[in-house]
């Protein structure tokens, strides 16, 4: 199968796509994230191992059989393909064919003059009035297309053997039967070419230069170690030209005339394939398609410089005419007509590697996973190897592609994911905040608890004793001063140790529907506002109904309110509002105070943090509308600017709490 013949290290796969953009049979499955060659679906083209930049695609090594037969004592011919200058040029051929026999080869062979006699064949197939239509065959990589994917076409196929075959024929021929023939040249699809069945057999091994190459250095042969020599005859002429686009016809005398449009000729995967295509339609109406996978046989993967096209068809073309002008015409056509009789005909086998297109709705299902729901989705920019969105579709139907392979989606994917990421990761530093403030809260809470139940029952003696103290005292006893001041201090501990036992409270949330605008009222009404500050009160509600703890939801706004007051001592606006939005509700208190310093900021929710004056406030208010807001699973969020240069100074609290649990 021609598909064993290049296969894919998986650790240099970078899956890059590249070679399923340009394998013209798309016979590599992507699976799993790897880039695998299907053996049945291969034509051995090569274009993968041309254009895979990590060396990933590999040629299968068929060097050990050429070694065994020539270790076998038995008559090894090489038959040497036309292209040999494109590869070998810093060796004229004299030299190559030294080198060659140096390795134990009988004899030397130019397959040009195989494709001298193709070439006289094809000149007869379109002398005749048929009228029927030919593809040439010269090419093997173009028959293994046709018989897999075209196999309508296969009766247009020329009944006519490649060089390769031609020239393994007419050396028996010439030479006899008990020779073994190994043919060198550029192309995988040669390999392919000798294996199938009805040519099997005639040529016994074939290697790329690539190979002859490695078994020259191998064997340290190098020109300048040789004797040089002269390729054994029969000689070859023009056919020398086939490796190069339109060779062949310039060969065979046949002139692609422009204006009848009988010959068309075609070389590299997307021409090859519009012209297979048109020809099958009947719109290009030629006589014969000549065509070549590679950009001429020259640029074949068994080639291993990267010589660009015109550099290496300058290098063949200078060979072929030094080789011309060598040549001795008479003994050729001798040679050519000793061959006249030469059987040079060949069949082909359909190989249908075609697979069901899928019905429309199965393919709009594939389009719809691929995110492709309206035609302006379809962007066709080919990222995926394919040159539209619905070949791709095509391609995950037929099992040869997945859905990741579409880097358009694979970038909405991915910002999604990203987004996704970045959404998890607030949630996840709000919730290790939280988890902070738990663990603060909770280990004060214990310190509290315990300090308020030790402290609360001494301080209730001292506060009755005191009070009694100043019922019993003369009017103008002048301790009264000193048990006032007793009192009055052992009140605020009072209220601190009340503060303490509520902070250490684990309170649980009852939710209950509440109407929020009266709660926000009820809670102003409650707290003295002086005079100096205004009220501005904004209801933004479509549903005023939220399932909350009201109670201590009123706390919290109890304690931002007077935080808020506490902040405008010579007076200012106060602004209390309420919104409802994407099933929240969000709870806004604001003031034009002096505002909180930006190394303040961070602290405002730690346990007995304030910024009041010795006896104003014990720093727990804000650690308990915290602890209240995160039990409710909502966040507090809190804006200020405490520097007038930048601005209106202030404050502004944002508490955001579900409507519902």
């Amino acid at each position: 199968m021609a598909g064993a013949f290049i296969s894919t290290a998986k650790e240099r796969c970078r899956v890059c796509y590249t070679c399923v953009r340009e394998c013209p049979a798309k016979a590599i499955r992507i699976a799993d994230g790897q880039a695998e060659v299907l053996p049945e679906r291969c034509i051995a083209c090569g274009n993968c191992v041309s254009v895979c930049s990590q060396d990933a695609k590999l040629i299968r090594n068929t060097v050990e059989p050429v070694e065994r037969l020539l270790a076998s004592g038995q008559r090894v011919f090489a038959m040497i393909a036309p292209s040999y200058p494109a590869e070998f040029t810093q060796a004229d051929d004299r030299h190559l064919v030294g080198m060659v026999r140096k390795l134990g080869f009988e004899r030397v062979l130019e397959v040009a003059f195989g494709a001298d006699l193709v070439a006289r064949r094809y000149r007869e197939l379109l002398s005749g009035q048929n009228g029927r239509r030919y593809i040439a065959t010269s090419c093997p990589a173009v028959v293994g297309y046709v018989e897999r994917y075209h196999p309508n076409l296969v009766d247009s196929l020329a009944p006519i053997v490649s060089p390769m075959i031609a020239a393994a024929r007419s050396t028996r021929e010439r030479y006899g039967d008990d020779i073994r023939m190994v043919f060198v040249g550029p192309c995988i699809a040669k390999k392919v070419e000798a294996n199938a069945e009805p040519v099997a057999g005639e040529i016994d091994a074939v290697i790329t230069f690539q190979e002859l190459s490695e078994m020259l250095a191998a064997a340290g042969i190098t020109p300048d170690t040789i004797e040089p020599s002269d390729f054994d005859g029969p000689h070859g002429a023009a056919g020398a030209l086939f490796p190069i686009g339109r060779g062949m016809l310039q060969a065979a005398e046949i002139p692609e005339d422009l204006l009848t449009g009988e010959v068309v000729a075609a070389e590299g995967r997307s021409h090859v394939i519009e012209a297979i295509r048109e020809f099958e339609s009947g719109d290009l109406g030629a006589r014969l398609l000549e065509l070549l996978c590679c950009e001429g046989c020259i640029m074949g993967a068994g080639i291993s410089n990267e010589l660009p096209l015109f550099n290496r068809r300058s290098h063949v073309r200078r060979a072929v005419c030094k080789r011309m002008e060598r040549l001795d015409y008479e003994q050729w056509k001798d040679d050519m007509r000793d061959c006249a009789e030469l059987d040079l005909a060949r069949t082909y086998q359909i190989n249908d590697q075609r697979i069901r297109t899928p019905e429309r709705a199965e393919l709009i299902e594939i389009m719809q996973r691929l995110g492709k729901h309206t035609p302006d989705d379809e962007l066709n920019c080919g990222a995926c190897g394919y040159d539209t969105c619905r070949e791709h579709a095509i391609a995950i139907y037929k099992g040869l592609a997945e859905n990741e392979m579409c880097l358009p989606q694979t970038i909405d994917r991915l910002q999604t994911a990203l987004q996704d990421v970045e959404v998890s990761n607030q949630q996840l530093a709000s919730a290790q905040e939280a988890l902070v403030q738990s663990e603060k809260l909770a280990s004060m809470g214990q310190l509290a608890a315990g300090i308020a139940h030790e402290v609360n029952n001494p301080l209730g003696v001292v506060l009755m004793y005191a009070h009694l103290l100043l019922e019993e005292r003369e009017e103008d006893d002048e301790t009264g001063e000193d048990l006032r001041m007793i009192v009055e201090q052992a009140d605020r501990c009072k209220k601190i140790v009340a503060g303490l036992l509520h902070f250490a409270r684990q309170n649980k949330v009852i939710r209950n529907p509440s109407d929020v605008p009266k709660m926000l009222d009820r809670v102003l009404r409650a707290i003295p506002i002086p005079d100096s500050i205004q009220v501005d009160t904004q209801i933004e509600m479509e549903n005023k109904i939220a399932e909350i703890d009201r109670d201590q939801v009123m706390q919290v706004l109890t304690n931002l309110i007077t935080n808020g007051v506490a902040a405008m001592e010579n007076g200012g606006t106060l602004t209390v509002g309420a919104r409802d939005e994407n099933g929240r509700i969000y709870l806004t208190v604001a003031d034009t105070g002096v505002g909180i310093p930006d190394e303040n900021r961070k602290k405002i929710f730690e346990p007995f943090f304030t910024t009041k004056q010795m006896g104003k406030g014990t720093g727990l208010g804000l650690s308990v509308t915290y602890g209240i807001v995160k039990m409710h699973s909502g966040d507090i969020k809190v804006e200020s600017n405490a520097d007038p240069k930048k601005g209106p100074t202030g404050t502004t609290f944002t508490v955001s709490l579900p409507r519902m649990e």
